[in-house]
């Protein structure tokens, strides 16, 4: 009888769905929504001081439905594949200039370097680089521009005896808590306070308080971890996949010092890397200059470390081919909103979501608020793009309500950056899971509880912004 009760345990227990599957039945569910919601459109405008397009709050209009049917929906995968073909195309050059980089051995030495010297204080790495990485996202808002480092982290942390989710959270969860509780991203609260009608950059004392509690729970919340997975790496959802990674790395670090040629490929790598920080800020680069860049670094870096033209285009092939599966996914995910859009629903869920803010209480308006905006980024994923389609409809609903647009802003910032962790239709993300080889629905099953967390940290400072009356300065 307990034999048979064990088969039956085994025969009923729940799997998770591959992560195609899981994205597929989004776009499926889209799809009915485009004949369940009414059809409608938002009329839009250049802002002739920024140039960035913007909604009109009032002009919302019913237009002829296009419900989307299963064929259409199975069109929207290869539509959003083309769609996000830029940021396909960066992984994999990512992909393959960090393979041919990892091929000269640099990487694995330098890991070696860093480990001798943090030898049995491996547990402060976390706290260091969540920090590093906070600032990047809250003063520069930096996301895809992060990517080359996510493959690097993950071998650093199962280098120090932590896992790959490790190794990705110092990297992802250090920028996103930046980033959500950000006091000078120009791309998201630059341009939500401009729509607002707000003083740049204003409230800095209220969101550098916001921002340091933001990180301050995240390295412990990651350190608490990391000790744990350090103490018994058999609890880690990434046991299995890491052991045979590190089986990898085992192979290529047996000699940990630095012959003259590795520190040229390191320096070629950091000076790629000034470059490219220069391009990004001075020169307004994106994708098809990074891309470029990395190609170069990649390139450069195989010829100087002796691999030789075959040798490198053959690295480069092997890191591209690794990171196949999480690149496709940027093009299934980029078929949701294909779907919504073609449907013709996605303006009405801004819509609606934004008259549903306007029933709530006032007391709970700002709550209201904040959970639309992580609604709707689902659907709009660009911080950015979110901030040009919702904070014009917000703004009014804040100022009908008695909503301060400062709380406003705030409640984007926060619905905006909080599910960027989280969220299968973000491109970076779903990238950045992609260069770490961690599949969606472990990462997913292990960051929940730390997206509960932030929730209620959000909470807690909207509910006081609300009650101080949070407003410009």
């Amino acid at each position: 009888m307990n034999q048979a009760n064990k088969s039956d345990e085994k025969k009923f227990r729940f799997k998770m769905p591959h992560t195609y599957v899981l994205l597929f039945g989004v776009i499926v569910f889209a799809g009915l929504l485009t004949y369940i919601l009414p059809s409608g459109q938002f009329d839009r405008y250049e802002d002739p001081d920024t140039g960035r397009e913007l909604v009109d709050a009032t002009s919302y209009t019913a237009v002829d439905a296009n419900p989307q049917n299963l064929f259409d929906m199975l069109m929207a995968i290869p539509k959003g594949m083309e769609n996000g073909a830029y940021i396909i195309f960066f992984v994999f050059i990512v992909g393959g200039a960090f393979g041919i980089i990892q091929s000269t051995g640099v990487i694995d030495r330098g890991i070696n370097v860093i480990i001798e010297k943090m030898n049995g204080k491996e547990i402060w790495a976390v706290p260091l680089f969540i920090i590093l990485f906070s600032f990047t996202g809250s003063v520069m808002g930096l996301a895809e521009e992060l990517l080359p480092f996510y493959p690097i982290m993950v071998v650093l942390a199962i280098r120090m005896g932590f896992d790959s989710i490790t190794g990705i959270s110092l990297v992802l969860l250090g920028a996103g808590a930046g980033f959500a509780g950000a006091f000078l991203n120009p791309f998201t609260v630059g341009i939500a306070q401009g729509v607002a009608e707000l003083p740049l950059f204003s409230g800095m004392g209220f969101r550098v308080i916001m921002f340091s509690t933001m990180v301050l729970v995240t390295a412990i919340y990651i350190m608490i971890y990391a000790k744990r997975v350090k103490a018994d790496p058999t609890i880690s959802p990434m046991y299995e996949l890491d052991r045979e990674r590190d089986l990898v790395l085992e192979n290529v670090s047996e000699n940990a010092g630095f012959s003259l040629r590795h520190k040229i490929v390191l320096a070629i790598f950091f000076i790629g890397l000034l470059f490219i920080a220069f391009g990004v800020i001075q020169l307004g680069w994106y994708i098809h200059e990074l891309s470029a860049a990395f190609l170069t670094i990649g390139i450069v870096a195989g010829v100087v470390g002796g691999l030789g033209i075959n040798k490198t285009a053959e690295e480069f092939i092997k890191g591209a081919a690794g990171i196949t599966f999480g690149a496709l996914v940027i093009g299934i995910a980029s078929g949701i909103i294909v779907v919504l859009e073609e449907g013709v629903v996605l303006d009405t869920i801004v819509y609606y979501l934004a008259e549903s803010v306007s029933a709530l209480p006032s007391f709970l308006s700002a709550i209201g608020m904040f959970f639309v905006q992580m609604i709707l980024n689902f659907f709009i994923p660009s911080g950015s793009g979110q901030a040009a389609a919702s904070m014009p409809v917000m703004v009014p609903v804040a100022d009908l309500i008695g909503m301060t647009r400062q709380t406003a802003v705030v409640a984007f910032q926060f619905g905006d950056g909080i599910t960027n962790v989280f969220n299968p239709t973000s491109a970076y993300f779903m990238a950045g899971l992609a260069l770490a080889g961690i599949p969606w629905e472990k990462w997913a099953k292990w960051v929940w509880p730390l997206i509960l967390i932030w929730i209620g940290i959000a909470c807690i400072f909207l509910i006081i912004a609300s009650s101080i009356e949070f407003g410009p300065f």
